[in-house]
């Protein structure tokens, strides 16, 4: 109750600081590289990454350092990894969704997923984002068949640089939310796993935006995933 009333009290400051935010923040290009290919060797690893603009890489300049390249070469050392990008800058969950909805079936391994950032900027309903990753998770399980749905939590967002306070306050309250609402809906899905990501938000995390990942950021995210996915595999 204290919190929607603050919120509401402070609305005007709130619309006022995003539209600023939205001004003056670099919009940074999505990274050049490779979306899809093989690498490693070892068993056979189908994998598919998909969401947003922290999916897609924005913050570095080319995929071998963002999440895809860097995931790539750590499940490489153990598999032999047919992989592909699926993400777009700006992409909500019904945007993932649609892009989802649209590709031909196949037969997967694991799916990682980022999602949630522009839900939570757009202003998207806790509960409608919910209903929406239900969905992907629905589609995602019967439609490419997937034994490992890994699900990328929203990064902390109340200590993104790139926000003035208490702007920064109010988005990292609603990433909090919804990555505790996400954590509880697949609590009953066996092959489901919700992942925390929360990589230190030093400066030299960041991309220049500050609002974004940075090489260092992407590469403990990686390194993190591959460790779960490592495990997943080798348990079944």
């Amino acid at each position: 109750m204290r919190n929607s009333l603050a919120i509401i009290s402070l609305a005007p400051v709130l619309i006022a600081q995003a539209l600023y935010v939205r001004r003056v923040t670099p919009r940074l290009p999505e990274p050049l590289g490779e979306r899809s290919g093989e690498h490693g060797s070892g068993p056979p690893l189908k994998l598919l990454i998909a969401g947003d603009s922290a999916a897609a890489g924005v913050g570095v300049s080319r995929q071998s350092e963002a999440l895809s390249g860097q995931l790539v070469r750590a499940l490489g050392q153990n598999f032999r990894v047919s992989w592909k990008l699926i993400a777009r800058t700006g992409h909500r969950s019904k945007d993932v969704l649609a892009m989802l909805e649209e590709i031909p079936p196949e037969k997967l391994d694991v799916v990682v997923t980022s999602i949630g950032v522009n839900d939570v900027t757009h202003g998207t309903g806790r509960q409608t984002w919910i209903a929406r990753q239900e969905k992907i998770i629905r589609l995602l399980l019967s439609k490419f068949d997937s034994p490992h749905v890994i699900l990328s939590g929203i990064p902390p967002m109340h200590l993104f640089p790139a926000l003035p306070q208490p702007l920064r306050w109010y988005l990292g309250s609603r990433a909090k939310h919804f990555n505790h609402a996400l954590e509880q809906s697949v609590q009953g899905c066996s092959r489901c796993t919700f992942v925390s990501i929360d990589f230190p938000l030093e400066t030299t995390y960041m991309a220049d935006d500050g609002f974004h990942p940075g090489t260092r950021a992407y590469s403990f995210w990686a390194k993190h995933l591959a460790g779960i996915i490592t495990a997943k595999i080798e348990s079944r």
